[in-house]
């Protein structure tokens, strides 16, 4: 039975289950979703809880898991599990028993899934940001050699005015200076921390959402569960950067 189908006598059609499950493609999050699961396990045992041994039982087998993920050896076409958390759930049973179970304790897949896509983001744009800083370097490098070369310079697609070739590529250093300054304020604007937030109204366990802030090294908490769980500003933001520096 899916985990949100408790009230259905009967299962869901196979086409509903094609629709729903989003695991063929959340599976890129795999290491995302392990790195705030053995922060959660942190601040559950910190909550009490967990307790020394369970938490140390948990992190071991989410590292295990986390080194298989990031090395791409984890079968997700054989599995029948419905989005990223539920597999990760999933492994860690099979591996602990009732102990796998506990991890989930005072979390929801909707803060769960706020949290990976965040980690996932800001991953990206720091591997972006350098590939941005590599091509101005690039540009002045090519600029700096060819200081003396003249091409002509078009506006309305016809040969206007004579320029340097330097003067041309320093165009394109002034583009992406502004492309990494976007990067910049969308890595700035995703660096709070949506855990805790629960499915929306946050949680009853005595959570330290500055303690889980700190392991996953982002820079506040979020302030409101309701939007934390809903806010996909910063993909929008992400997708936007993206698409200004591919033009």
């Amino acid at each position: 039975m899916a985990l949100w189908g408790g009230r259905f006598e009967s299962g869901a059609s196979s086409m509903f289950k094609q629709v729903n499950d989003s695991l063929p493609f959340d599976q890129v999050m795999a290491s995302q979703d392990i790195q705030g699961s053995i922060s959660w396990s942190r601040a559950l045992q910190k909550a009490g809880v967990l307790t020394v041994d369970e938490q140390a039982q948990l992190e071991s087998a989410l590292s295990e898991l986390k080194a298989k993920a990031d090395a791409g050896e984890l079968d997700f076409n054989a599995s029948s599990e419905e989005d990223i958390h539920s597999f990760v759930e999933a492994a860690l049973i099979e591996k602990l028993g009732d102990i796998g179970r506990k991890l989930h304790t005072g979390r929801s897949r909707n803060d769960q899934v706020a949290t990976d896509f965040r980690l996932w983001v800001r991953e990206h744009i720091a591997s972006l940001r350098a590939d941005v800083l590599g091509v101005i370097k690039s540009l002045l490098n090519v600029a700096s050699r060819h200081q003396e070369a003249i091409i002509p310079g078009y506006t309305h697609l016809q040969r206007a005015q004579p320029i340097h070739f330097a003067h041309w590529c320093l165009a394109y250093v002034e583009m992406f200076i502004r492309d990494k300054r976007r990067f910049k304020n969308n890595f700035y604007n995703l660096q709070e921390n949506p855990l805790g937030s629960g499915a929306l109204s946050g949680t009853s366990f005595n959570i330290d959402r500055n303690f889980t802030t700190k392991k996953l090294g982002f820079r506040v908490p979020t302030g409101n569960s309701i939007d934390t769980v809903s806010d996909r500003d910063f993909v929008l933001d992400f997708l936007f950067a993206s698409s200004v520096c591919a033009m």
